[in-house]
Order: C-alpha cells, then sequence, then structure tokens
C-alpha cells in the first residue's frame, strides 16, 4: 500500500521532466526519464527516484494519508511509461523524431492527467484487465 500523493508528486515531476524533453530534444534526459520509469516497474513506485525523494523529504511534512492505494496499478503505469520512453528513445536515437516526439507526447499527457486531475491511465489499463481476467480464464476453461 502507497500514499496516493506520492503517486501525484512523482506524475508532476515526471510531466515536468517530459516537457522539457519535447522542448529540448533532449536524448539524455528521456534516458534518466526511462530509468526512473524502469525502477518503478521492477522495483516498485517506492523505490523510484521521484518516490524516494517524496518518502523522504516531502511526506515527513505531511499529515497522514486520509487513505493508502494498492502498489500494483501504479506500477504497472511505470511500465506503461517506461514503454513509451523507449519507444520515444528509439524513435528519437534513430532520427524518427515524429515517433519519438509522439511516444514522448503520450507519456506526457498521461502524466499530466495524474498530476493535475489525479487521473492515472496506466492504473486504469491495469484494473480493466484485471476485471476481465476472471472472464478469460473461465473462457478458456
Amino acid at each position: 500500500m502507497i500514499d496516493p500523493r506520492g503517486q501525484r508528486f512523482a506524475a508532476t515531476v515526471t510531466t515536468v521532466v517530459l516537457a522539457l524533453v519535447l522542448l529540448t530534444g533532449s536524448v539524455w534526459l528521456l534516458a534518466a526519464q526511462a530509468g526512473a520509469f524502469a525502477v518503478g516497474a521492477v522495483a516498485g513506485v517506492a523505490a523510484s527516484p521521484y518516490g524516494r525523494f517524496y518518502a523522504r523529504a516531502i511526506r515527513p511534512r505531511l499529515r497522514p494519508p486520509d487513505e493508502y492505494e494498492d502498489a500494483r496499478p501504479p506500477r504497472f503505469a511505470q511500465g506503461v511509461g517506461l514503454v513509451f520512453a523507449m519507444i520515444g528513445l528509439a524513435g528519437l536515437v534513430a532520427g524518427w523524431t515524429v515517433l519519438g516526439y509522439l511516444a514522448v507526447g503520450a507519456a506526457l499527457a498521461a502524466a499530466f492527467l495524474n498530476a493535475a486531475f489525479g487521473i492515472c491511465l496506466g492504473c486504469e489499463i491495469y484494473l480493466a484487465y484485471r476485471r476481465t481476467l476472471p472472464r478469460l480464464t473461465e473462457v478458456s476453461r
């Protein structure tokens, strides 16, 4: 279980980073963001650089959260962000800038929705998958 405010904080930082990537075309900055996504997807969102910073520097200054949320949907969302960041990296490195910028723009849009409105698209995809999984296993029996 995780503090949902940490996810909004991470989404805000991600929004800024990805906007800077679009403005500068920095492959290195996008690679750093991809690394942050990778840590969040593999080790969990609390272990990601933004999650660690939130836990150490920001959360101690706040009151406890009203509720906690399951860490699995945000972890899945980090994996989705990683896929888009990797597509963006591949596009920018290969000279396919339109592909690179489209992938970064999609990740930026998703991060902004989470930061501004608390809507986590990757989390919603995860939850939809989990809702349909029981029906898929029933059909295969």
